[in-house]
């Protein structure tokens, strides 16, 4: 069985209310991440932030709602994310690697990402980063999303998990109450979620349960998990922790 762990990382888990980088957030979310890989599992990292990170350098006060003023502030906020992982991943003496995709990419050259991430992965120091490449796809920004695009990455590689970390501990019923556990078929709580996002980023519970649906088809176990809280990382993945999470179908 492949050991890869697709982990998706949203806009709220890496940045504060104001869109600035967390820098504690990112510390604790390496860290476990480094645990995860030191556990033996290869590890590929989805993670958005890029434009809510780059939002305060351009002196926004909200997530941009012009194409140009999105795509600006994801060609900043790449560059400060990429060059905060690789700070903190050095401390772990691991390397980060960066894989900028879209969907046209993921169509019409998925053999050439597919080989390009194994060859990382052969390396035991690197952990790939990928994010969708929002300084120059229109339509990715306008439809696109990142728990979409993990679910895609996820596929491509075989993974044997997905972990979407957001900013709740798991899928809530509709009446309220303590998260669901365990859902053996996620089509039974399509229904389930309101379709809202944080301030600074685009998806929200509708679309993670969409990208559920696609990864559980083929093959991949899924768990929707808080990402304020990563040192349970290794725990999910090992079927334990505090999430929910969705069966793979055979």
């Amino acid at each position: 069985m492949s050991e890869i762990i697709v982990i998706k990382i949203g806009t709220g888990v890496l940045t504060r209310e104001n869109g600035t980088l967390d820098g504690a957030s990112l510390v604790r979310l390496v860290t476990a991440v480094s645990a995860l890989h030191d556990a033996g599992h290869s590890c590929v990292m989805v993670s958005s932030g890029a434009v809510g990170a780059g939002v305060s350098a351009l002196g926004l006060e909200s997530y941009p709602s012009d194409v140009e003023t999105r795509q600006a502030a994801a060609a900043v906020g790449q560059a400060r994310l990429m060059q905060r992982y690789q700070t903190l991943f050095e401390q772990f003496d691991l390397n980060v690697a960066q894989l900028l995709l879209t969907a046209g990419d993921l169509a019409d050259n998925h053999e050439r990402i597919s080989a390009t991430l194994q060859r990382l992965l052969a390396d035991s120091s690197i952990i790939p980063i990928v994010n969708e490449n929002d300084s120059v796809a229109i339509e990715e920004l306008r439809v696109g999303d990142n728990d979409m695009l993990s679910a895609r990455v996820a596929i491509l590689l075989k993974a044997r998990q997905l972990i979407l970390f957001t900013t709740v501990d798991g899928l809530m019923p509709p009446d309220g109450g303590d998260i669901i556990a365990e859902v053996a078929d996620v089509q039974e709580v399509l229904t389930f979620a309101r379709n809202e996002s944080g301030k600074f980023s685009i998806g929200g519970m509708a679309s993670k349960l969409k990208a559920v649906q696609l990864a559980t088809e083929q093959g991949i176990q899924v768990t929707i998990a808080n990402g304020r809280k990563p040192e349970q990382l290794l725990e999910l993945v090992n079927g334990g922790g505090r999430g929910t999470r969705f069966s793979a179908k055979d």
